[in-house]
Protein backbone atom coordinates (compact mmCIF):
# COMPACT_ATOMS: atom_id res chain seq x y z
CA UNK A 1 0.00 0.00 0.00
CA UNK A 2 2.86 2.36 0.71
CA UNK A 3 4.10 2.00 -2.87
CA UNK A 4 0.89 3.57 -4.20
CA UNK A 5 1.43 6.72 -2.13
CA UNK A 6 4.56 7.75 -4.05
CA UNK A 7 4.24 11.16 -5.73
CA UNK A 8 3.95 11.22 -9.50
CA UNK A 9 6.81 12.66 -11.50
CA UNK A 10 5.63 15.48 -13.75
CA UNK A 11 7.85 16.65 -16.59
CA UNK A 12 7.46 20.29 -17.50
CA UNK A 13 10.08 20.42 -20.23
CA UNK A 14 10.33 18.34 -23.39
CA UNK A 15 13.44 18.56 -25.53
CA UNK A 16 13.00 19.17 -29.27
CA UNK A 17 14.38 15.72 -30.00
CA UNK A 18 11.76 14.08 -27.77
CA UNK A 19 8.97 16.17 -29.31
CA UNK A 20 9.93 15.60 -32.93
CA UNK A 21 10.96 11.95 -32.66
CA UNK A 22 9.06 10.18 -29.89
CA UNK A 23 9.78 6.49 -29.37
CA UNK A 24 12.96 4.53 -29.29
CA UNK A 25 15.25 3.58 -32.16
CA UNK A 26 13.90 0.02 -31.97
CA UNK A 27 10.37 1.31 -32.63
CA UNK A 28 11.64 3.26 -35.64
CA UNK A 29 13.44 0.21 -36.97
CA UNK A 30 10.29 -1.88 -36.56
CA UNK A 31 8.21 0.66 -38.46
CA UNK A 32 10.78 0.86 -41.25
CA UNK A 33 10.98 -2.93 -41.55
CA UNK A 34 7.16 -3.15 -41.61
CA UNK A 35 6.93 -0.48 -44.32
CA UNK A 36 9.57 -2.20 -46.46
CA UNK A 37 7.85 -5.58 -46.06
CA UNK A 38 4.51 -3.99 -46.99
CA UNK A 39 5.96 -2.46 -50.15
CA UNK A 40 7.60 -5.77 -51.11
CA UNK A 41 4.29 -7.59 -50.55
CA UNK A 42 2.43 -5.11 -52.77
CA UNK A 43 5.03 -5.57 -55.53
CA UNK A 44 4.77 -9.39 -55.30
CA UNK A 45 0.94 -9.29 -55.46
CA UNK A 46 1.07 -6.94 -58.46
CA UNK A 47 3.52 -9.21 -60.31
CA UNK A 48 1.36 -12.27 -59.54
CA UNK A 49 -1.74 -10.44 -60.83
CA UNK A 50 0.05 -9.45 -64.04
CA UNK A 51 1.20 -13.05 -64.58
CA UNK A 52 -2.40 -14.20 -64.02
CA UNK A 53 -3.57 -11.73 -66.68
CA UNK A 54 -0.97 -13.01 -69.15
CA UNK A 55 -2.12 -16.63 -68.85
CA UNK A 56 -5.86 -15.92 -68.42
CA UNK A 57 -8.32 -16.25 -71.30
CA UNK A 58 -9.06 -13.04 -73.25
CA UNK A 59 -12.57 -12.70 -71.77
CA UNK A 60 -11.27 -12.47 -68.19
CA UNK A 61 -8.63 -9.97 -69.23
CA UNK A 62 -11.25 -7.83 -70.99
CA UNK A 63 -13.46 -7.80 -67.89
CA UNK A 64 -10.55 -6.82 -65.64
CA UNK A 65 -9.61 -4.11 -68.14
CA UNK A 66 -13.16 -2.75 -68.10
CA UNK A 67 -13.27 -2.80 -64.29
CA UNK A 68 -9.91 -1.01 -64.19
CA UNK A 69 -11.19 1.66 -66.63
CA UNK A 70 -14.27 2.21 -64.44
CA UNK A 71 -12.05 2.42 -61.38
CA UNK A 72 -9.86 5.05 -63.10
CA UNK A 73 -12.94 7.05 -64.14
CA UNK A 74 -14.25 7.08 -60.56
CA UNK A 75 -10.81 8.05 -59.30
CA UNK A 76 -10.60 10.92 -61.81
CA UNK A 77 -14.04 12.11 -60.71
CA UNK A 78 -12.98 12.07 -57.05
CA UNK A 79 -9.76 13.92 -57.86
CA UNK A 80 -11.80 16.56 -59.71
CA UNK A 81 -14.12 17.00 -56.72
CA UNK A 82 -11.16 17.27 -54.33
CA UNK A 83 -9.54 19.88 -56.62
CA UNK A 84 -12.75 21.94 -56.62
CA UNK A 85 -12.89 21.78 -52.81
CA UNK A 86 -9.21 22.78 -52.69
CA UNK A 87 -9.81 25.78 -54.94
CA UNK A 88 -12.79 26.90 -52.83
CA UNK A 89 -10.73 26.56 -49.63
CA UNK A 90 -7.86 28.50 -51.21
CA UNK A 91 -10.21 31.31 -52.23
CA UNK A 92 -11.63 31.43 -48.69
CA UNK A 93 -8.10 31.61 -47.27
CA UNK A 94 -7.23 34.43 -49.67
CA UNK A 95 -10.41 36.27 -48.67
CA UNK A 96 -9.60 35.78 -44.98
CA UNK A 97 -6.07 37.11 -45.44
CA UNK A 98 -7.22 40.09 -47.47
CA UNK A 99 -10.23 41.15 -45.38
CA UNK A 100 -9.38 40.13 -41.82
CA UNK A 101 -5.67 39.59 -41.33
CA UNK A 102 -4.45 42.57 -43.36
CA UNK A 103 -6.44 45.15 -41.32
CA UNK A 104 -5.15 43.56 -38.11
CA UNK A 105 -1.59 43.81 -39.39
CA UNK A 106 -2.15 47.41 -40.47
CA UNK A 107 -3.50 48.41 -37.03
CA UNK A 108 -0.62 46.57 -35.36
CA UNK A 109 1.82 48.45 -37.59
CA UNK A 110 0.16 51.73 -36.64
CA UNK A 111 0.37 50.85 -32.94
CA UNK A 112 4.05 49.99 -33.24
CA UNK A 113 4.72 53.29 -34.99
CA UNK A 114 2.84 55.15 -32.21
CA UNK A 115 4.92 53.35 -29.59
CA UNK A 116 8.09 54.19 -31.46
CA UNK A 117 7.10 57.87 -31.51
CA UNK A 118 6.19 57.77 -27.82
CA UNK A 119 9.51 56.23 -26.84
CA UNK A 120 11.42 58.77 -28.92
CA UNK A 121 9.44 61.60 -27.29
CA UNK A 122 10.07 60.24 -23.80
CA UNK A 123 13.74 59.72 -24.58
CA UNK A 124 14.16 63.27 -25.87
CA UNK A 125 12.05 65.07 -23.26
CA UNK A 126 12.43 62.98 -20.11
CA UNK A 127 15.38 60.63 -20.16
CA UNK A 128 17.99 62.99 -21.65
CA UNK A 129 17.28 65.88 -19.23
CA UNK A 130 17.31 63.51 -16.25
CA UNK A 131 20.59 62.00 -17.41
CA UNK A 132 22.11 65.46 -17.90
CA UNK A 133 20.93 66.47 -14.42
CA UNK A 134 22.51 63.29 -13.02
CA UNK A 135 25.74 64.08 -14.88
CA UNK A 136 25.84 67.59 -13.45
CA UNK A 137 25.04 66.42 -9.93
CA UNK A 138 27.65 63.66 -10.13
CA UNK A 139 30.28 66.10 -11.37
CA UNK A 140 29.31 68.57 -8.64
CA UNK A 141 29.58 65.79 -6.02
CA UNK A 142 32.98 64.81 -7.37
CA UNK A 143 34.10 68.43 -7.33
CA UNK A 144 32.85 68.93 -3.77
CA UNK A 145 34.45 65.69 -2.57
CA UNK A 146 37.69 66.64 -4.29
CA UNK A 147 37.60 70.01 -2.56
CA UNK A 148 36.74 68.31 0.72
CA UNK A 149 39.74 65.99 0.31
CA UNK A 150 42.04 68.94 -0.10
CA UNK A 151 40.63 70.56 3.01
CA UNK A 152 40.89 67.37 5.04
CA UNK A 153 44.46 66.79 4.02
CA UNK A 154 45.20 70.39 4.94
CA UNK A 155 43.54 69.96 8.34
CA UNK A 156 45.39 66.77 9.06
CA UNK A 157 48.69 68.43 8.45
CA UNK A 158 47.75 71.40 10.63
CA UNK A 159 46.46 69.10 13.39
CA UNK A 160 49.59 67.01 13.33
CA UNK A 161 51.69 70.19 13.80
CA UNK A 162 49.88 71.07 17.00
Amino acid sequence: MEENNKPLEVRTHVTPEEYLAPGSDEDKKGVMIGAILGIVLIIIVTIAFLVFLLVAPPGVTARIRDIFIIFLAIQSLLIGIVMIVLIVQLSQLTNLLRNEVKPILDSTNETVNNLRGTTEFLSDNLVEPVMKANEYSASARQFISAMGMFRRSGRKSSESNE
